[in-house]
Protein backbone atom coordinates (compact mmCIF):
# COMPACT_ATOMS: atom_id res chain seq x y z
CA UNK A 1 0.00 0.00 0.00
CA UNK A 2 1.54 3.32 -1.25
CA UNK A 3 1.80 6.47 1.50
CA UNK A 4 0.98 9.76 1.08
CA UNK A 5 1.46 12.81 3.17
CA UNK A 6 -0.69 15.58 2.35
CA UNK A 7 0.19 18.91 4.23
CA UNK A 8 -3.01 21.60 3.62
CA UNK A 9 -4.07 23.52 6.24
CA UNK A 10 -7.86 23.93 5.26
CA UNK A 11 -9.99 20.74 6.94
CA UNK A 12 -12.49 20.66 4.99
CA UNK A 13 -10.06 20.50 1.70
CA UNK A 14 -7.74 18.17 3.75
CA UNK A 15 -10.65 15.90 4.77
CA UNK A 16 -11.64 15.45 1.51
CA UNK A 17 -8.45 14.65 -0.40
CA UNK A 18 -7.82 12.24 2.50
CA UNK A 19 -10.96 10.13 1.73
CA UNK A 20 -11.03 10.00 -2.09
CA UNK A 21 -7.44 8.75 -2.02
CA UNK A 22 -8.19 6.14 1.34
CA UNK A 23 -11.09 5.03 -0.86
CA UNK A 24 -8.29 4.36 -3.72
CA UNK A 25 -6.78 1.94 -0.80
CA UNK A 26 -3.78 4.62 -0.60
CA UNK A 27 -2.74 5.56 3.24
CA UNK A 28 -2.67 9.07 4.06
CA UNK A 29 -1.40 10.52 6.62
CA UNK A 30 -2.73 14.68 6.81
CA UNK A 31 -0.73 17.43 8.64
CA UNK A 32 -2.03 21.17 8.89
CA UNK A 33 1.87 22.90 8.51
CA UNK A 34 5.16 22.46 7.50
CA UNK A 35 6.47 22.04 11.51
CA UNK A 36 3.54 19.14 12.28
CA UNK A 37 4.87 16.87 9.03
CA UNK A 38 8.86 17.54 9.88
CA UNK A 39 7.97 15.93 13.37
CA UNK A 40 6.36 12.71 11.57
CA UNK A 41 9.34 12.73 9.22
CA UNK A 42 11.64 11.99 11.98
CA UNK A 43 10.10 8.60 11.89
CA UNK A 44 9.98 7.92 8.13
CA UNK A 45 9.33 9.08 4.83
CA UNK A 46 6.03 8.57 2.66
CA UNK A 47 5.93 7.06 -1.49
CA UNK A 48 4.24 10.90 -1.93
CA UNK A 49 3.73 14.17 -0.67
CA UNK A 50 1.35 16.08 -1.68
CA UNK A 51 1.88 19.92 -0.14
CA UNK A 52 -0.26 23.20 -0.11
CA UNK A 53 1.38 26.41 -1.03
CA UNK A 54 -0.11 28.92 1.13
CA UNK A 55 0.68 27.80 4.66
CA UNK A 56 0.71 28.75 8.31
CA UNK A 57 4.92 30.09 9.26
CA UNK A 58 7.09 27.81 6.37
CA UNK A 59 5.15 27.73 2.89
CA UNK A 60 4.67 24.62 0.84
CA UNK A 61 7.67 25.73 -1.82
CA UNK A 62 10.21 26.16 1.00
CA UNK A 63 9.21 22.61 2.47
CA UNK A 64 9.81 20.96 -1.23
CA UNK A 65 13.22 22.63 -0.99
CA UNK A 66 14.15 20.82 1.84
CA UNK A 67 12.12 17.53 1.36
CA UNK A 68 14.20 17.66 -2.14
CA UNK A 69 17.32 17.68 -0.24
CA UNK A 70 16.15 14.52 1.67
CA UNK A 71 14.09 12.08 -0.50
CA UNK A 72 13.22 12.18 -4.10
CA UNK A 73 9.66 10.95 -3.14
CA UNK A 74 7.27 12.58 -6.33
CA UNK A 75 5.74 15.86 -5.20
CA UNK A 76 2.40 17.90 -6.04
CA UNK A 77 2.12 21.27 -5.22
CA UNK A 78 -2.18 21.91 -4.81
CA UNK A 79 -2.93 25.42 -4.60
CA UNK A 80 -5.03 28.49 -5.40
CA UNK A 81 -2.06 30.56 -6.93
CA UNK A 82 -2.80 29.72 -10.62
CA UNK A 83 -0.34 32.48 -11.98
CA UNK A 84 2.44 31.02 -14.90
CA UNK A 85 4.67 32.12 -12.45
CA UNK A 86 3.57 30.08 -9.60
CA UNK A 87 3.83 26.71 -11.45
CA UNK A 88 6.81 27.24 -13.34
CA UNK A 89 8.47 28.58 -9.64
CA UNK A 90 6.62 25.14 -8.06
CA UNK A 91 8.14 22.78 -10.25
CA UNK A 92 11.16 24.09 -10.78
CA UNK A 93 11.63 23.69 -6.90
CA UNK A 94 11.06 20.04 -7.25
CA UNK A 95 7.62 19.33 -7.74
CA UNK A 96 6.43 16.54 -10.07
CA UNK A 97 3.06 18.02 -10.84
CA UNK A 98 0.73 21.50 -10.13
CA UNK A 99 -3.12 21.53 -9.60
CA UNK A 100 -4.75 24.74 -9.14
CA UNK A 101 -7.76 24.88 -6.94
CA UNK A 102 -10.45 24.56 -6.82
CA UNK A 103 -9.79 21.34 -8.61
CA UNK A 104 -11.52 18.11 -9.07
CA UNK A 105 -10.57 15.47 -6.50
CA UNK A 106 -11.20 12.83 -8.95
CA UNK A 107 -8.71 14.95 -10.66
CA UNK A 108 -5.88 14.63 -8.46
CA UNK A 109 -6.44 11.09 -7.56
CA UNK A 110 -5.68 10.65 -11.13
CA UNK A 111 -2.37 12.81 -11.30
CA UNK A 112 -1.13 10.49 -7.77
CA UNK A 113 -1.75 6.91 -9.71
CA UNK A 114 -0.37 8.27 -13.48
CA UNK A 115 2.34 9.06 -11.21
CA UNK A 116 2.89 6.22 -9.39
CA UNK A 117 2.54 3.92 -12.42
CA UNK A 118 5.48 6.26 -13.99
CA UNK A 119 7.86 5.80 -11.05
CA UNK A 120 7.86 2.35 -10.61
CA UNK A 121 11.13 1.02 -10.12
CA UNK A 122 13.09 -1.01 -12.74
CA UNK A 123 13.54 -4.73 -12.78
CA UNK A 124 16.77 -5.24 -10.96
CA UNK A 125 18.09 -7.30 -13.60
CA UNK A 126 17.65 -4.19 -16.26
CA UNK A 127 21.07 -3.31 -17.75
CA UNK A 128 22.86 -0.42 -17.15
CA UNK A 129 22.18 2.28 -19.77
CA UNK A 130 25.53 4.30 -21.02
CA UNK A 131 25.33 7.28 -23.24
CA UNK A 132 28.75 9.52 -23.20
CA UNK A 133 29.31 10.52 -19.58
CA UNK A 134 25.80 9.22 -18.29
CA UNK A 135 24.61 6.41 -16.84
CA UNK A 136 21.32 5.24 -15.79
CA UNK A 137 20.77 2.58 -13.22
CA UNK A 138 16.87 1.57 -13.93
CA UNK A 139 16.60 -1.01 -11.34
CA UNK A 140 17.96 2.25 -9.20
CA UNK A 141 15.92 4.98 -10.63
CA UNK A 142 19.13 7.49 -11.12
CA UNK A 143 21.61 8.59 -13.88
CA UNK A 144 25.25 9.32 -12.60
CA UNK A 145 27.18 11.72 -14.75
CA UNK A 146 30.61 10.68 -14.59
CA UNK A 147 30.29 8.70 -11.49
CA UNK A 148 27.88 11.91 -9.74
CA UNK A 149 24.52 11.38 -9.15
CA UNK A 150 22.47 13.84 -10.94
CA UNK A 151 19.58 13.85 -8.28
CA UNK A 152 16.89 14.20 -10.27
CA UNK A 153 12.94 13.96 -9.59
CA UNK A 154 10.58 11.51 -10.56
CA UNK A 155 9.40 13.10 -14.04
CA UNK A 156 13.15 14.79 -14.56
CA UNK A 157 14.09 10.90 -14.58
CA UNK A 158 11.73 9.67 -16.58
CA UNK A 159 12.35 12.10 -19.74
CA UNK A 160 15.65 11.56 -19.60
CA UNK A 161 15.88 8.19 -19.68
CA UNK A 162 13.29 8.34 -22.30
CA UNK A 163 15.63 10.49 -24.37
CA UNK A 164 18.56 7.98 -23.63
CA UNK A 165 16.67 5.33 -24.83
CA UNK A 166 16.29 7.61 -28.21
CA UNK A 167 19.11 9.65 -28.63
CA UNK A 168 19.21 12.02 -31.77
CA UNK A 169 15.06 10.99 -32.38
CA UNK A 170 13.47 14.29 -31.78
CA UNK A 171 9.75 14.27 -29.54
CA UNK A 172 6.75 16.16 -29.92
CA UNK A 173 5.85 17.96 -27.04
CA UNK A 174 2.45 15.17 -27.38
CA UNK A 175 4.46 12.59 -27.47
CA UNK A 176 6.42 13.63 -24.48
CA UNK A 177 3.24 14.45 -22.59
CA UNK A 178 1.62 10.67 -23.58
CA UNK A 179 5.02 9.27 -22.92
CA UNK A 180 6.13 10.50 -19.73
CA UNK A 181 2.87 11.71 -17.93
CA UNK A 182 0.63 9.37 -19.63
CA UNK A 183 -2.48 9.42 -21.69
CA UNK A 184 -4.61 10.05 -19.31
CA UNK A 185 -2.74 13.58 -18.08
CA UNK A 186 -5.19 16.74 -17.83
CA UNK A 187 -3.30 19.85 -18.55
CA UNK A 188 -1.00 21.29 -21.09
CA UNK A 189 2.12 21.10 -22.74
CA UNK A 190 3.67 23.80 -20.89
CA UNK A 191 4.51 21.47 -18.57
CA UNK A 192 7.06 19.93 -21.14
CA UNK A 193 9.07 23.31 -21.42
CA UNK A 194 9.08 23.54 -17.54
CA UNK A 195 10.36 19.62 -16.95
CA UNK A 196 13.21 20.36 -19.93
CA UNK A 197 14.40 23.22 -18.70
CA UNK A 198 14.83 21.82 -15.39
CA UNK A 199 16.66 18.97 -16.60
CA UNK A 200 18.98 20.71 -18.77
CA UNK A 201 20.04 23.04 -16.02
CA UNK A 202 20.99 19.59 -14.31
CA UNK A 203 22.68 18.23 -17.05
CA UNK A 204 24.74 21.52 -17.04
CA UNK A 205 25.03 21.40 -13.28
CA UNK A 206 26.79 18.21 -13.74
CA UNK A 207 29.31 18.27 -16.34
CA UNK A 208 27.46 16.05 -18.95
CA UNK A 209 28.26 17.57 -22.64
CA UNK A 210 24.92 16.01 -24.16
CA UNK A 211 22.77 18.49 -24.85
CA UNK A 212 18.61 19.11 -24.59
CA UNK A 213 17.95 20.85 -28.39
CA UNK A 214 14.86 22.36 -29.04
CA UNK A 215 13.13 21.79 -32.33
CA UNK A 216 11.31 24.51 -33.84
CA UNK A 217 7.51 24.00 -34.76
CA UNK A 218 7.93 20.56 -33.24
CA UNK A 219 10.02 19.28 -29.51
CA UNK A 220 12.81 18.22 -28.22
CA UNK A 221 15.70 15.66 -28.88
CA UNK A 222 18.83 14.56 -27.04
CA UNK A 223 21.87 15.68 -28.73
CA UNK A 224 24.44 13.04 -28.65
CA UNK A 225 27.28 15.18 -28.99
CA UNK A 226 29.56 12.25 -28.17
CA UNK A 227 29.24 9.91 -31.11
CA UNK A 228 28.30 6.76 -28.59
Amino acid sequence: MKTIFLVEDDEQIRYLIQQYLRKESFQVEVFGSAEEIKQRLQNGYPDMFILDIMLPGQDGLDLCQELRRQVDAPIIFVSARGEDVDRIVGLELGGDDYLVKPFSPRELVARVKNIFRRTLPGAKGEQVLKLGMLECHPGERRVLCNGRDLNLTAKEYDLLLLFMRHPRRAFSRQELLDLVWGLDYVGDDRAVDDLVKRLRRKLREGGSPLEIETVWGHGYKLNDSTGS
